[in-house]
């Protein structure tokens, strides 16, 4: 088994989830991955990985070598101040890169914005209503050009609301820290951070250029039927809930502006995939039942 090489812009949940998969399955491979420190190493179950430094303005130097020598590179930087900054970089730093098999930029389903609760997929209209959606559309489109210009092998990832082991409603019901806000027909997708991490995995033996995929799991459904069960699991009560008027958050009243079912038979038929977790009802009993 030949040796692949990874590169990754950030380390979040996701690119951490895709690397215990590669480890899961051992399959022998080199990591690089950037944060905003000075460039330093860090261990992941046992693993050693370089950190290189990178922002907007600094980088380390020798992360243009690092990305000529990868085969997939991961992008998990959102944009800052509306610009993507690994854009940027890649434009003004790097032409070629010819071991390269695939970019993966994760997206977000914010940039459909609000289609009334209705069904939408990867040819319908993208409308965003807030910030945080026009940056990520803002920041596809880029991608688009930079794959056409440079000759880049391109897939995007429009992925769903993130739930993990870690985080998730259950653990926010326990903390009495989840605001449910009562606004009739509003629906909303997820997925849960393993599978995406399992669509990557398989990405790397499937791969069609300049494709976009929406990851998320078969059940769109509104925040409060979420809530209520996992109230259910845990044998509380049902969280009380508030108007949208009431909200502070900016970021809750922003997410509560789009209201849609996000479909997913594009990603499950080309990657040939079944969902681990194809419902928030089993993703909500693993965490609950593995005391997680």
């Amino acid at each position: 088994m030949s040796k692949i090489n990874i590169f990754c812009f950030g380390f979040g949940q996701v690119a951490e989830g895709f690397i215990n998969k590669l480890i899961q399955e051992k399959k022998d491979f080199d990591l690089s991955i950037t944060s905003r420190q000075e460039t330093h190493q860090i261990e992941l179950n046992n693993f050693k990985i370089t950190s290189y430094h990178f922002t907007d303005d600094k980088f380390d130097s020798s992360i243009d070598k690092k990305l000529k020598e990868a085969n997939y590179i991961l992008i998990s930087i959102p944009p800052i101040e509306g610009k993507d900054i690994v854009a940027k970089y890649f434009d003004k730093n790097l032409q070629g890169i010819t071991n390269c098999k695939w970019i993966t930029y994760l997206s977000a389903t914010s940039v459909y914005g609000d289609h009334k609760g209705e069904w939408v997929n990867e040819n319908s209209t993208t409308k965003p209503t807030s910030p945080n959606g026009s940056n990520r559309l803002a920041a596809e489109n880029t991608w688009k050009k930079l794959s056409n210009k440079h000759k880049y092998p391109l897939q995007i990832f429009r992925l769903a609301g993130i739930y993990s082991n870690e985080f998730n409603i259950l653990k926010r019901l326990q903390t009495g820290k989840l605001q449910v806000v009562d606004k009739k027909n509003h629906f909303f997708s997820r997925i849960h951070v393993e599978d995406i991490a399992n669509i990557l995995f398989k990405s790397l033996d499937n791969f069609k250029n300049n494709e976009i995929y929406n990851i998320c799991d078969d059940k769109p459904a509104s925040q409060s039927d979420v809530a209520a069960y996992g109230a259910k699991l845990l044998n509380l009560k049902n969280p009380n809930t508030v108007k949208l008027e009431e909200v502070e958050s900016e970021m809750l009243r922003n997410f509560y502006k789009d209201s849609k079912k996000v479909d997913n038979k594009k990603m499950k038929t080309f990657f040939k995939y079944n969902l681990k977790f194809p419902t928030y009802v089993e993703g909500l009993e693993y965490i609950f039942n593995n005391n997680l």
